[in-house]
């Protein structure tokens, strides 16, 4: 695949966010031994080991790199927890489902590298894995794009979240963040887009590419 620009309608409210997230997830597993509920200190209860895995991410603290003049902010999340055989077995096999979004000045093996030596002591396997993509917005077709839409205020903020922004980078095609909706709003209940986003985002492509009417 080749071409000169590419523009990932993503919701950006209406402006334009550069670059995105790498994404990450692994399973934690925690191992004990069964015994029936009756009798628990007979065996080893998987499900409450996995209170340190969960103390771990309570106490994490986001990194927030300054990449190309944007503030992105990293993300180490806790997103399934399965365990348990029965209502009166003490389960002997514990996993936490974590997510990990970093910033795009990790590759995908300084990201596992840092969640393996965050989970020190646990088994940790990775189970998804897509790099991010820097803001690139020194490339002439970026700049010229920026120039000609910009954001509702001028300015360009970074993604948060992972997008294909990332595919066509890696492909060596630039690329952008550029579509209607707020991203806040993003797999709520209330998930929505304003009219207005969809017809600035409508009018600002039309000019940009030269076909205004």
């Amino acid at each position: 695949m080749e071409g000169d620009f590419a523009i990932l309608m993503e919701p950006s409210n209406a402006g334009v966010e550069a670059g995105c997230q790498g994404t990450l997830r692994v399973d934690v597993r925690t191992t004990g031994e069964r015994a029936h509920t009756a009798r628990s200190w007979q065996g080893d209860n998987a499900i409450h080991r996995a209170g340190g895995v969960l103390a771990r991410l309570q106490a994490y603290e986001a990194r927030k790199p300054v990449i190309d003049g944007l503030e992105y902010h990293e993300g180490l999340n806790a997103v399934f927890v399965r365990g348990g055989v029965a209502g009166n077995v003490v389960p002997d096999e514990c996993v936490v489902e974590v997510n990990f979004r970093f910033a795009p000045d990790r590759s995908e093996a300084e990201a596992e590298a840092f969640v393996r030596e965050f989970f020190e002591g646990y088994d940790v396997t990775v189970t998804d894995s897509a790099p991010g993509a820097l803001p690139g917005l020194q490339v002439p077709a970026a700049k010229a794009f920026l120039e000609a839409v910009g954001g509702p205020d001028g300015t360009v903020n970074p993604k948060f979240g992972w997008t294909d922004v990332a595919r066509f980078t890696g492909l060596g095609v630039p690329a952008v963040n550029f579509g209607p909706g707020d991203p806040l709003y993003a797999h709520k209940q209330d998930e929505q887009v304003p009219v207005e986003h969809i017809e600035r985002c409508e009018r600002l492509l039309r000019a940009w590419l030269g076909a205004d009417s």
